[in-house]
């Protein structure tokens, strides 16, 4: 299976399944790190809502990664399903021809 045929990843999945899950910590206890509302982190990990910037930020600095890393899953999230959503429209899309 090549990679444009795996299903999207969720950024949230792998908050929860990479960060949260192996620390043994809530994503309340998470919040109260990052000084943002408990609903925040919970609808994050529960797949509900993507991760902004400012939380990104936040992630980063908490977990010693990069901000980029945090959006970059989100963007990858974001085009999977929107290539998925919009696929026969977008291969009706004509390729430029350079002359």
């Amino acid at each position: 299976m090549n990679a444009s045929k795996l299903p999207p990843i969720h950024p949230g999945e792998i908050l929860r399944d990479l960060y949260l899950e192996p620390l043994q910590m809530t994503a309340g206890a998470l919040a109260r790190k990052l000084n943002v509302p408990r609903t925040r982190i919970e609808r994050i990990v529960s797949e509900k809502i993507g991760i902004t910037s400012d939380t990104a930020l936040r992630l980063a600095r908490y977990f010693d990664t990069t901000p980029e890393f945090w959006m970059n899953l989100q963007t990858g999230y974001d085009l999977k399903i929107e290539a998925e959503r919009l696929h026969g429209e977008i291969e009706r899309i004509p390729v430029h021809e350079a002359a």
